[in-house]
Order: C-alpha cells, then sequence, then structure tokens
C-alpha cells in the first residue's frame, strides 16, 4: 500500500511533522508531497492520502484548501487521514473545520491536530509583530504533540 503525505508548509513546522509521520509509516511506503513546490500530482498512485497544514491568522493555507476542493472525488475514493498544524489550542476545532471541506472530514479515517510552532526567525517583521500581539509570546516556542502525530500515524496503520 503506497502513501503520500500532501502538505503545504510556511516556516517548516507542517513540512517537520510530515516527516514524523513519513518515518512512522515507513519511509519506503510514503512520499511527502509538498503542495508549494509540486505542480501536477497524480492520485491513482496512492491507495492512501495524508492532508496537512497550518493555520496562519485563523485560517489554513490556500494550497492546502485548494488541492481538498480541485480534488473532492478522488479524496473520497481513497483512505484519507488529515491533520492541522497549529498554536491556537482553543480555537482548534473551529480552524480545523474551517480548514477542510465537511465531506473530507467526515471521510477521513483519522483527524488531529498536533500543535504547532512560534519559529520567530522564519517569520517577517508583520509575521512576528501579529504573534507578539495576539499571543504575547516574543520568542521561539515549540508545542508540537508527539502524542497527536503517532495517534495518527497509528490510525493510518490500521
Amino acid at each position: 500500500m503506497k502513501t503520500a503525505i500532501i502538505y503545504a508548509s510556511s516556516h517548516g513546522t507542517t513540512e517537520k511533522v510530515a516527516k514524523q509521520i513519513q518515518h512512522g509509516l515507513g519511509i519506503e511506503r510514503t512520499q511527502l508531497i509538498n503542495l508549494k513546490t509540486t505542480k501536477t500530482l497524480d492520485l491513482s498512485l496512492f491507495d492512501t492520502l495524508v492532508i496537512g497544514g497550518s493555520i496562519h491568522a485563523g485560517q489554513m493555507q490556500s494550497k492546502v484548501k485548494r488541492f481538498c476542493k480541485k480534488n473532492m472525488v478522488d479524496l473520497l475514493q481513497k483512505r484519507v487521514g488529515l491533520f492541522m498544524v497549529g498554536m491556537n489550542e482553543p480555537q482548534f476545532e473551529t480552524e480545523f473545520n474551517k480548514a477542510f471541506p465537511e465531506l473530507l472530514r467526515k471521510h477521513a479515517i483519522t483527524s488531529k491536530c498536533v500543535g504547532g510552532e512560534f519559529l520567530f526567525e522564519k517569520m517577517n517583521f508583520i509575521e512576528k509583530l501579529i504573534v507578539k500581539k495576539v499571543s504575547g509570546i516574543s520568542h521561539n516556542v515549540s508545542k508540537i504533540d508527539d502524542s497527536k502525530i503517532s495517534e495518527l500515524v497509528y490510525d493510518i496503520k490500521e
């Protein structure tokens, strides 16, 4: 069974999580696909698709949202897992529901919010200002939830 881990990453955290998922599922059986660098994708090559992205200002990256919308018919024919990277834990459910279409969320065999990071050295000036103002945090913080990633991997392997 071949699995694609399809994602978009702005500052590298989603890519880090995608690689953790890949290692958990087995590198030889999985392929990482970054939507920011991949122009064409043949979904027929895969049995399982794990789709994820990160939340910025309450919204999932547009590349992830467009991918899901454009490929909905094909996605509903596959085993699908969904993950979201974000730091606003009280809003995880709301943000997740806005990030992925309801039909896809209901179809998914697993859905996880896996925490996130603030990586100030990778943010532009405006992003730093917004994060400082909204969160009160002005330094790098990592709150990646390895147990949620492990749960996602376990669910996909079932």
